[in-house]
C-alpha cells in the first residue's frame, strides 16, 4: 500500500478562497451522533460571532447514514478526490474497534479527504479510522481512555497519549471520548480566530474554555487483573484488605520472606509497576470510590489508608490534575446546591 498522504499544508488557504472555511465531517453508518453534532454546534455558534464556517456532512458514497442512535441523516455529498477542505472531522463509533475492524472504504475516504485538507481532526474512536488510513504513523495521538491501549497495540507506530483531552501533532488533531470533541472544536476555533471569539463560543454553549485535568478523572479504577503468582496475589490481597497498614516495600517483602529487590522484580514482571506505586494506586482507587459515595475528603483519606489528607491531595493532583474536593464536586452528583 502506498504511504498515506498527510494533510496538505496549503489546503486551508486554497479551500478558503471566497467561500468561508469549509468543514467536512465524515459520516458513516454507526457514527456516534454526539461526535458529529457537538463539534458542529461549536462551529455554528462561532459563525454568530463573526466566523464563516461552512459545515458539510460527507459519506463515502454520498448515501444517507444511520447514526448510533438509529437516527438517519442525509449526507450533503460523497467523498471525492477533487474536494479541498479547510478542516476534516472524523467522528467515532462504538463499532470500531470493539465490534469490527475499520472497513477499507472508510479508511480510504479518510485518506482521500486528508490529501487536500488544511487540517484533519478525529473525535473519540475516529482515531482508529485515521490510524487505519495510515495518517497517524509516527504521530502523537489520543482517543477514548477505554480503548487507548488498543490503539497503541494495534498501531505501534502511533504514539498514544491516553490521558490527553486532545492532541495536536502538526496539522493532525485527535481528541478523547465524545464531549472532548467540543474541547477540540473550541481549540480549532481559537486557532482560526483567537481566544476572545473562542471564549464567546464557550460561554454561549455553557462549556469550559479549557477543562481542568485529563481523561484519567473520567476513567475506571486503575486496578487490573489479579496477579498470576499466588505469592504476589497474597500481597495484593493484603494491601486491598488493609490499605492503611504499613505497606512499605520492606514490610511487604517480609510477608513473603524475600528481599525487597526480589519483590520489586516480581511486581515489575507481573504488573509492570513498583510495590510503592501499586499501594498508591490502590489507595487512590479506594479514595475515589469513597468520594463518589459521599464521604468527606478527610474521611476518604483516612479510610483509604493515606497518611494524611495532604498526601492524598498530592496523589490526586498528580493523577488527575485536580484536588479531591474538585473531583467530588464534579462527579458525585449532577445537582447543584442552588437547584432546590
Amino acid at each position: 500500500m502506498p504511504p498515506a498522504p498527510h494533510p496538505h499544508p496549503a489546503g486551508r488557504r486554497a479551500a478558503s478562497s471566497g467561500a468561508g472555511h469549509r468543514v467536512a465531517v465524515l459520516a458513516y453508518d454507526g457514527v456516534t451522533l454526539l461526535d458529529v453534532a457537538g463539534p458542529a454546534e461549536v462551529f455554528k455558534e462561532a459563525n454568530r460571532f463573526g466566523a464563516a464556517y461552512r459545515i458539510e456532512l460527507l459519506s463515502p458514497t454520498g448515501a444517507e447514514v444511520t447514526t448510533s442512535l438509529g437516527v438517519r441523516v442525509a449526507a450533503d455529498g460523497a467523498v471525492s478526490p477533487e474536494l479541498a477542505c479547510d478542516t476534516v472531522l472524523v467522528p467515532g463509533s462504538d463499532l470500531y474497534p470493539r465490534v469490527a475492524p475499520v472497513p477499507d472504504d472508510l479508511s480510504d475516504a479518510a485518506r482521500t479527504l486528508a490529501a487536500k485538507a488544511g487540517r484533519v481532526a478525529s473525535i473519540c474512536t475516529g482515531a482508529f479510522i485515521l490510524a487505519a488510513a495510515g495518517l497517524l504513523d509516527g504521530r502523537r495521538a489520543t482517543t477514548h481512555w477505554k480503548v487507548a491501549h488498543v490503539l497503541a497495540a494495534r498501531y505501534p507506530t502511533c504514539h498514544v497519549e491516553p490521558d490527553a483531552i486532545y492532541v495536536r501533532d502538526g496539522a493532525m488533531y485527535t481528541s478523547a471520548g465524545v464531549t472532548a470533541g467540543i474541547d477540540l472544536a473550541l481549540a480549532l476555533v481559537e486557532d482560526d480566530h483567537g481566544p476572545d471569539l473562542a471564549r464567546d463560543v464557550a460561554r454561549a454553549l455553557v462549556v469550559y474554555m479549557q477543562r481542568a485535568g485529563g481523561q484519567s478523572q473520567f476513567s475506571a479504577p486503575l486496578q487490573g487483573p489479579p496477579p498470576r503468582s499466588p505469592a504476589l496475589r497474597k500481597i495484593t490481597d493484603l494491601v486491598t484488605a488493609n490499605p492503611g497498614d504499613d505497606h512499605s516495600p520492606g514490610e511487604l517483602a517480609r510477608h513473603l520472606n524475600v528481599s525487597t529487590r526480589h519483590l520489586t522484580r516480581i511486581f515489575q514482571d507481573e504488573l509492570s509497576t513498583t510495590p510503592a506505586r501499586y499501594v498508591e494506586n490502590i489507595r487512590f482507587d479506594m479514595a475515589r470510590a469513597l468520594l463518589d459515595q459521599g464521604h468527606t475528603a478527610t474521611r476518604a483519606a483516612t479510610l483509604a489508608g493515606f497518611p494524611s489528607y495532604e498526601s492524598m491531595r498530592r496523589v490526586f493532583a498528580k493523577k488527575l490534575s485536580i484536588s479531591p474536593a474538585a473531583y467530588q464536586r464534579r462527579f458525585t452528583t449532577t445537582r447543584r446546591p442552588d437547584a432546590g
